[in-house]
């Protein structure tokens, strides 16, 4: 791999983070550049941790998924290099997030994690954002991890019937 390709590598995932308005995934970057056949997953992730050593993207960890902000510096550098994407990347970047923007914001603005707490019982925090905002934010406490663990699994398809139970009972 030269270093023109790496540097390609880094520009396609500050154009991606640019041009949101939500963080993205690693997977959701990785599964665009892996299906458009550009480069490894491996090249990928020495691209990323590239990125976040020179502070021109930063991440927050939610339970085990990366989120990935462009940085100020990342907007500036971006565009400084941005005619080193052929039209053609672009092309593509646009039409993948023209069409996979619902379901990438979703992905992201939905957030399970949980913790063991100090009485050595389990916290478990649930969220939907929209814009950066929170929808719903709640902090359950659970005696086991196997049940912090499943109320994260089913929040991902059970958060907008939660939300729209609560919304109805708080508005009667």
């Amino acid at each position: 791999m030269t270093n023109d390709s790496l540097t390609l590598y880094k520009l396609i995932i500050l154009y991606m983070l640019n041009k949101v308005n939500f963080p993205l995934t690693n997977t959701q970057i990785s599964n665009f550049i892996l299906d458009k056949g550009y480069t490894t997953y491996f090249t990928i992730q020495h691209a990323i941790n590239d990125l976040l050593e020179s502070d021109l993207i930063e991440v927050r960890t939610y339970r085990n998924s990366s989120q990935y902000h462009i940085t100020k510096s990342g907007r500036e550098t971006l565009s400084f290099f941005k005619s080193k994407i052929s039209d053609a990347i672009i092309a593509d970047i646009d039409q993948y997030l023209i069409e996979n923007k619902y379901e990438l914001r979703n992905e992201v603005n939905t957030i399970s994690e949980y913790y063991k707490s100090t009485n050595n019982d389990f916290t478990v925090h649930l969220a939907v954002k929209e814009a950066g905002s929170p929808l719903i934010d709640l902090h359950l406490s659970v005696p086991t991890e196997a049940q912090a663990d499943a109320m994260c699994v089913n929040w991902k398809e059970e958060s907008q019937t939660i939300y729209a139970f609560v919304m109805d009972k708080l508005m009667k």
